[in-house]
């Protein structure tokens, strides 16, 4: 069965940095993007950051633009998330999401909603804290 299991939260101060990782199984993890999403207490499930299956394109939300990246290391069903110049405001249980469909064009990974997710890990708390 599909799993998704993500570690690496924690402790940051605002302007550090933080790596996430989701370790995949159960599917041919290089057939599908893969998402990260974060939920903040008392707010919505947010979008962060998409990436297709072979790695060839990414798509941010602007909140995290330039701050963090979204990578995929498809030989080890791993993906990653590399948080930086980390604020108070990233604080949220981080999770990692797999796409419904296989072989997601580059073009459409802008219009994926929390809706178009399959399987949901278990999420990793990131707190940014002085």
């Amino acid at each position: 069965q599909v799993q998704l299991v993500e570690s690496g939260g924690g402790l940051a101060q605002p302007g550090g940095s933080l790596r996430l990782s989701c370790a995949a199984s159960g599917f041919t993890f290089s057939r599908y993007a893969m998402g990260w999403f974060r939920q903040a207490p008392g707010k919505e499930r947010e979008f962060v950051a998409v990436i297709t299956g072979s790695g060839s394109s990414v798509y941010y939300a602007d909140s995290v633009k330039a701050r963090f990246t979204i990578s995929r290391d498809n030989a080890k069903n791993t993906l990653s998330l590399q948080m930086n110049s980390l604020n108070p405001e990233d604080t949220a249980l981080y999770y990692c999401a797999k796409d419904k469909a296989p072989l997601r064009r580059s073009y459409d990974l802008q219009l994926l909603g929390p809706r178009d997710y399959d399987f949901w890990g278990q999420g990793t708390q990131v707190t940014v804290s002085s």
